[in-house]
């Protein structure tokens, strides 16, 4: 179903932001509407966005290996706003990494090569889950 609303975010201090904007594309070509935070957020403006925005889903990008720290406290700022959004990582995540972002909330992650089709699929699969 397409028309849902995606707010996709760079968090902490990883300024690389080459990717996200290629994810956003793909979302947008998928039928998404998105929005995009810019660089250098904090899990609480994107929380405070993603509830102000109204979206169905939270798409992080992290390649600055702060994703075991920062997305559980996306996941977590954003359920301290009485919400429970999806939170989809890609980037540079080690394989023994995802089981323990799984457990913290994350709904999906998404690893360099996924195809724009695996992309758009994960955040359906993560908006129908919730």
């Amino acid at each position: 179903m397409a028309g849902e609303r995606v707010l996709v975010a760079k968090v902490g201090l990883d300024g690389h932001d080459r990717g996200v904007k290629v994810v956003a594309r793909i979302l947008r070509d998928a039928g998404f509407e998105v929005i995009y935070t810019g660089l250098f957020q904090t899990p609480d403006t994107v929380a405070a966005a993603a509830v102000d925005e109204d979206v169905d889903a939270i798409g992080l990008s992290m390649l600055s290996g702060a994703h075991m720290t920062l997305a559980p406290l996306v996941v977590d700022k954003v359920r301290e706003r009485g919400v429970d959004i999806p939170v989809i990582v890609g980037g540079i995540v080690p394989e023994d990494d995802m089981e323990p972002l799984m457990a913290a909330g994350v709904a999906k992650v998404l690893t360099p090569g996924a195809t724009a089709d695996q992309v758009a699929a994960a955040v359906r699969a993560a908006i129908d889950d919730s």
